[in-house]
């Protein structure tokens, strides 16, 4: 029970947004402030705050009261307005995943999924699979989860449910995994992303260890290495290729439109359909199986919930199609996540137009040449990349390596790459370029607007179309 009024700055954010979702569903009192409320961006985002009974105010302090707990988000400094009001109040603060974990730690069961990759759509899975079995959870998630989408919850990136059964992303490019005591840990892969590859490891084995059940996919290297830490009788396995998994795949099928393949598990065999494609999203739904297997649910009953999970939205979403071309949307922005969306795509006839966000100039310090590695390895001689300047909201980032280097060292690796800063001339070089047949590809993170971006290109190539 909450019983503090609790205000989030920095409440548009999408792990802010269903955490103020749920935390005002169970009747607190919430109030938030967002810097592109301020800037006027995705009004629609904000209406809908509004209509859960949430307040906004600018993010400028003027919202603070007393008795009010502050939870601030990781884009939130020590220096925005409203921190400094909650000093000067002396006001409770945490930060999200602090508050989260709170959440998640004290319900009765729960279930924490982490990974480099595949959080959110195993984190959407297993709350479906959950829902369709009738189990009632509470699902915390980063992304908008289709299934649960309706005119009056246009963004369900949240279910509210049991308080006492409730499902997590977690995340681990802050530290806060090590945050998280749930019932069941759900681990997809570790790669390179926010952080150095043994701090990883580290990390990892400790929010495992946490837990009194680990579900670990034996497919991935790293994933298998960290299951020596954790005691054997924690551990569940599941994968396609190893023969130590608790959960095994077999015979996977790959479709444009989905994958088919049958579990192994408990001495029986069930088959299964997933209705969102790619090799990666068939192990998303093997993961999400054993997890809620470890709740108690049925695996034929998994098996048959799965098959309705409609996926997350900019994850490998069609906007739509037209003039013969199709716009797709989507989240990638690690070389991981590019990696899995590029080969589902080249799996399917058709160029590639690909307008890819870097979403920090920090990323590209880190690990540019992997991202310049895994745009080139994942296009075909025919395919276009374009970029624009990397995401920057402020502060002090070394900016000395932009999109222009890193279009540079695709170039340098054989494959077609363009600069233009500006996304409106990364529109014009699409919609001219274009042709029956091509797929756009819109790819980044961090940034609202790029579902706009693609829906505008859309627009632009039915205009076309219609002349």
């Amino acid at each position: 029970m909450i019983n503090s009024p609790v205000f989030f700055s920095g409440i548009g954010g999408s792990g802010m947004l269903p955490l103020a979702s749920i935390v005002r569903a169970a009747g607190a009192r919430v109030a938030g402030s967002d810097r592109s409320l301020d800037a006027g961006r995705t009004p629609h985002k904000f209406d809908y705050l509004r209509a859960l009974g949430i307040q906004l105010f600018p993010q400028d302090g003027s919202g603070l009261q007393d008795g009010m707990t502050l939870v601030t988000s990781a884009a939130v400094e020590d220096t925005v307005p409203d921190v400094v009001r909650a000093r000067e109040l002396g006001l409770t603060h945490v930060t999200r995943p602090e508050f989260l974990a709170k959440l998640l730690n004290d319900a009765q069961r729960s279930i924490a999924v982490g990974g480099t990759s595949g959080k959110s759509t195993v984190t959407g899975m297993i709350g479906w699979i959950l829902h369709a079995c009738h189990r009632q959870p509470t699902v915390m998630n980063g992304a908008v989860m289709k299934n649960f989408v309706t005119p009056a919850a246009p963004f369900a990136s949240a279910l509210v449910g049991d308080p006492e059964l409730f499902v997590s992303e977690v995340d681990e490019s802050d530290g806060s995994v090590a945050l998280y005591r749930p019932e069941i840990a759900v681990l997809t892969n570790i790669s390179l992303d926010h952080k150095e590859m043994d701090e990883l490891r580290q990390l990892f084995a400790h929010f495992l260890n946490s837990a009194r059940k680990a579900v670990l996919n034996l497919d991935d290297p790293e994933t298998r290495a960290l299951a020596d830490t954790v005691p054997s009788d924690k551990v569940v396995g599941y994968g396609f290729d190893s023969p130590a998994a608790d959960f095994m795949g077999k015979d996977l099928q790959l479709r444009p439109d989905g994958t088919s393949f049958a579990v192994e598990a408990e001495g029986a065999r069930h088959d299964v359909q997933v209705g969102v494609p790619g090799r990666h999203n068939a192990s998303n739904a093997l993961a999400a199986i054993a997890a809620t297997r470890a709740l108690g649910v049925r695996l034929e009953d998994a098996a048959a919930a799965i098959a309705r999970f409609e996926g997350l939205r900019r994850r490998l979403e069609t906007v739509g199609s037209a003039a013969g071309i199709t716009v797709i949307d989507d989240f990638a922005h690690n070389p991981d996540k590019i990696d899995a969306t590029l080969a589902t795509l080249r799996a399917q006839p058709g160029r590639l137009l690909i307008m890819f966000q870097p979403h920090g100039f920090g990323p590209l310090a880190k690990m540019g040449d992997e991202l310049a590695q895994s745009l080139a390895d994942g296009m075909a001689p025919d395919d276009r990349l374009y970029l624009p300047d990397p995401v920057y909201q402020g502060g002090t980032t070394d900016r000395a390596r932009g999109s222009d280097w890193l279009a540079d060292q695709v170039e340098q690796r054989g494959r077609s790459a363009q600069h233009i800063a500006d996304r409106s001339g990364i529109a014009d070089a699409l919609v001219a370029e274009a042709r029956t047949g091509d797929r756009i590809l819109v790819m980044g993170a961090r940034d609202d607007t790029l579902i706009d971006f693609a829906q505008g290109i859309l627009e632009r190539l039915g205009e076309t179309s219609a002349a």
